[in-house]
């Protein structure tokens, strides 16, 4: 297994300085990681970091909490297209899903999947898991495979829980073998890692990426 391909290396705290990305892209750059993970402002930037490395860019819409509206979340989605991200982390609409409103959890994906299939993006729709019911998260697996989303993906990191391995495991066994698994939120260790990884996660989102790697040797 080459665990530096599954990682996201990942800063979306709010105080996020270039810095702080230019050592993020050179860690990811280093490492070979999956992707970095960047807040919007930072998307132009880190592209130029990584260059025409293996690494691509992700970045974030409608985080951290995912109750923006739709509009606001396709003006992000746009943005983030037009500043060349390679990947999109959205977060889901949780107001919706804890209130029982699937229509409107169906009417937020509906709009937001033609933008990033017509722009070959990859989206990954973080349902924070650690504050769903098993039922729910069964219920967003089903909708959004019926969308074809690329990942389904547990949680923000500012939920009060993260990944969980029961998380990952029920979202494997309901969704699709061709909708991967990211696993983000607290995870710190290789072990942990190598946990989600064996329940089905495909890529891990972390901070701590750098220490896990470490870990791993």
């Amino acid at each position: 297994m080459k665990l530096n391909r599954y990682i996201d290396h990942t800063v979306l705290k709010p105080t996020t300085t270039l810095e702080d990305i230019k050592k993020l892209c050179m860690e990811a750059v280093e490492y070979d990681f999956a992707a970095v993970c960047v807040p919007p402002p930072f998307v132009k930037l880190a592209k130029t970091f990584v260059g025409n490395t293996t690494t691509k860019v992700a970045t974030v819409i409608g985080f951290p909490f995912g109750y923006s509206a739709i509009e606001a979340k396709v003006a992000e989605s746009v943005l983030s297209i037009i500043d060349e991200a390679d990947e999109l982390d959205m977060v889901a609409n949780i107001l919706a899903i804890r209130n029982g409103d699937w229509g409107y959890v169906e009417k937020e994906i509906g709009t937001i999947m033609p933008l990033v299939r017509n722009k070959q993006k990859v989206i990954k729709v973080i349902i924070e898991s650690g504050i769903l019911l098993e039922e729910e998260i069964i219920r967003c697996c089903e909708l959004y495979a019926k969308y074809g989303v690329d990942f389904v993906k547990t949680s923000t990191g500012y939920a009060e829980k993260g990944a969980s391995v029961e998380a990952v495991a029920l979202m494997r066994k309901h969704l699709p073998a061709n909708i991967q698994i990211k696993a983000s939120g607290g995870i710190r260790t290789f072990a942990f890692a190598q946990e989600l990884i064996t329940a089905g996660a495909t890529r891990i989102g972390a901070s701590a990426s750098v220490e896990i790697m470490k870990q791993a040797h």
